[in-house]
């Protein structure tokens, strides 16, 4: 991989590497955009294949980050932060802490938050070393039930585009990964009467939490999950799902989930979705709930403030399918030019400076 000619094709700022000698703290963070505002991506731990699958990750990420906070009206650009290492076996206040240096060195153009394998926990023993940092607890804590709001909102937005009729409880849902967004979705649909609900997942612990706690809910094999006849598709797991093996067997009509960068080619795979006829709701449109709900940790956090800002995910998403039909074009790309659209105009606004 030439990592210059990836960052020049996709604009990014800045690629950084960092180690820890005394924890063993191997890490990278990038930073894609920040014409809004400082960069804030969360930071994930996962035992990567190789150095190249772990600077993809950080990268690909980054930039959905930047389109989500811009898509979500938000003040911020896009970063990310991956480590490598086992989860189970890495994670010490030191380690968190030697991070939270790393942090600080980059001297507020970047601000982490928990994702896959951190927790509220591990957030504060990043405080400890640097301010820049969300998602701490007596503040906007865990972001997941929020993430989930979000895409509850969404898929009610996709079944009105779609149905002429949002109520959820007349519809049927799969919701692939029942660990953390992916379990109080299934939570929200409940409540909200869902026709059927199946779901996915890999983890025993979650399955059996799933078992007890709502038996009505039917568990199916991960290869199966996709070639159910149901309404909506609710991906909550990782990304790259939806690919040449997956989308012809795609039986729903809707795909809405939580999970980032499902698409494996934003292109090629968006194309293939709009061909199907599917309605597809763009994953950092959609997802956006964690990410606005930290925002306003920001601005100064109001519960009930973050969530009704969470909620006009409806709205937004509304917006860009109607985009994509007047361009006739997928509706990840119409996601993309909406949020480049806000970027470019904003940073055209504040392009003389003005001292605060």
């Amino acid at each position: 991989m030439n990592k210059f000619d990836y960052m020049e094709k996709h604009d990014y700022e800045q690629l950084v590497y960092f180690y820890d000698k005394t924890t063993g703290l191997k890490g990278i963070t990038a930073i894609h955009d920040t014409t809004l505002g400082p960069a804030l991506g969360g930071t994930r731990i996962w035992n990567y294949a190789s150095e190249e699958d772990a600077v993809m990750d950080a990268l690909r990420l980054a930039r959905g980050m930047t389109y989500k906070s811009a898509a979500a009206g938000l003040n911020l650009g896009g970063g990310k932060t991956v480590l490598i290492g086992d989860a189970q076996t890495c994670k010490s206040e030191a380690y968190f802490r030697a991070l939270g240096r790393y942090v600080q060195s980059l001297n507020g153009r970047y601000i982490t938050a928990e994702d896959v394998n951190t927790n509220t926990k591990d957030m504060e023993f990043i405080h400890m070393e640097t301010d820049h940092v969300v998602g701490l607890e007596g503040r906007s804590g865990n972001p997941s039930p929020v993430t989930a709001w979000g895409a509850f909102h969404g898929i009610r937005a996709a079944l009105k585009y779609k149905y002429g009729n949002d109520d959820i409880s007349l519809y049927t849902y799969a919701v692939q990964g029942a660990g953390q967004t992916g379990y109080y979705l299934i939570n929200y649909l409940l409540e909200a009467g869902a026709k059927k609900i199946y779901f996915s997942e890999i983890n025993q612990r979650h399955i059996a939490r799933m078992a007890q706690e709502h038996p009505e809910v039917e568990f199916v094999p991960t290869e199966d999950l996709f070639k159910l006849p149901v309404n909506v598709l609710c991906p909550c797991a990782l990304g790259a799902i939806l690919n040449d093996d997956t989308i012809p067997t795609i039986q729903a009509d809707i795909i809405a989930g939580t999970a980032n960068n499902v698409l494996q080619d934003e292109d090629k795979h968006g194309n293939m979705i709009k061909e199907k006829g599917i309605l597809y709701a763009p994953d950092f449109v959609i997802n956006g709930g964690g990410v606005i709900n930290v925002y306003h940790e920001l601005i100064g956090y109001n519960r009930e403030n973050a969530m009704k800002a969470v909620e006009k995910i409806y709205d937004r998403l509304l917006t860009i399918f109607k985009i994509a039909d007047d361009e006739n074009i997928h509706t990840q790309r119409a996601a993309i030019i909406f949020a480049k659209n806000r970027i470019k105009t904003i940073g055209e606004v504040r392009q003389s400076y003005i001292p605060r």
